[in-house]
């Protein structure tokens, strides 16, 4: 039987599911990308199945760490021995495999973010979760209008010659920009790399504004893949930039190497292991009224059982000792 200790990293964003398998010297061993389709708990559920039948047999896992907009959901699902935001676990990550980074792009499909890496720490980080014109969705939109498989859409950037001046402050500005850039006549390829251009433009500008952007510069998430994005950065910022071999799921593998870390303090893991997957999840929101913050509370169980809560400010609903009770007083 193997032996050997493996890691979970489970990243749920908005618009996808990511999970990795590393081992103890944070080798990348597997790795599962899944949109989540506004359905997170059916397709978590779905993702885990499937990515229990690609582990070696045996497989010690050891630890699990979440991370994403939907870490508090994964964690009460399959149970977490860190549970970090997604600042902390691109940071980790970064760091680890490139150790001398200053600054880490990323964009994904819904919104995007600028961590400043400093003498091996976090120092400042900004996030946009606002305007659409800065994120993956919105080339993807674009794409489709211009009937550019998104595939594509970089290296026919990077065949530009006279690109175009296109509007990128805001989504619905630039996508009218490029319908009037198209009835000019202009080339596809030279509409592409206006596209890019305004989006890097809009990154720096909102996302990066006041920040200093250092090298090395690293770059990931989803729309890394894009090579005209890139050469836009690179043109904008006038330094090299870096794309790692797996910046589609840097978050996640950032999400195991901290739980490796909180293993090696002696702590037993927390993971429930695969089978509890095919538990029936229900979650639920309710307000609560115990004072003028009115927060609204989220509720995981499985089979009448409370797993998690999370939302209020005080503490009240998401102390693991008031959660039987509370739960009981709700019924």
């Amino acid at each position: 039987m193997n032996k050997q200790a493996y890691y979970l990293g489970i990243d749920v964003g908005s618009v996808s599911v990511n999970v990795v398998l590393i081992d103890e010297k944070y080798r990348l061993l597997e790795k599962l990308y899944v949109r989540t389709q506004g359905k997170p708990i059916a397709v978590l559920k779905r993702t885990m199945e499937e990515f229990s039948g690609l582990l070696p047999t045996g497989c010690n896992i050891a630890g699990c760490g979440t991370t994403g907009s939907g870490r508090e959901l994964a964690n009460a699902i399959v149970g977490a021995d860190a549970v970090k935001n997604e600042i902390t676990a691109h940071g980790m990550a970064v760091l680890t495999f490139i150790p001398d980074a200053r600054t880490i792009l990323e964009i994904g499909g819904q919104d995007s973010k600028i961590i400043i890496l400093r003498n091996g720490v976090v120092s400042d980080f900004a996030m946009n979760t606002v305007c659409a014109a800065g994120t993956g969705s919105f080339l993807d939109r674009q794409a489709a209008r211009l009937e550019v498989p998104i595939e594509q859409f970089g290296s026919l950037a990077l065949k530009a010659r006279s690109p175009v001046r296109i509007a990128g402050r805001c989504a619905v500005f630039a996508e009218s920009d490029m319908i009037h850039k198209q009835q000019m006549g202009c080339a596809p390829e030279d509409i592409i790399k206006g596209l890019c251009d305004a989006l890097v433009r809009n990154y720096l500008n909102n996302v990066g504004k006041g920040k200093e952007i250092l090298p090395k510069i690293v770059f990931q998430g989803g729309v890394a893949a894009n090579e005209g994005i890139c050469k836009s950065f690179e043109e904008a910022l006038g330094e090299k930039i870096i794309v790692p071999e797996n910046y589609d799921v840097m978050g996640a593998i950032g999400a195991a190497i901290l739980a490796h870390k909180e293993i090696l303090k002696g702590r037993e893991t927390r993971f429930r292991g695969f089978g509890a997957m095919r538990e029936d999840f229900m979650a639920r929101s309710f307000e609560c009224k115990g004072c003028s913050n009115m927060c609204e509370v989220v509720e995981i169980t499985a089979a009448h059982s409370v797993l998690a809560r999370w939302g209020d400010r005080c503490g009240k609903w998401s102390s693991v000792e008031h959660r039987e009770q509370e739960f009981s007083s709700l019924a």
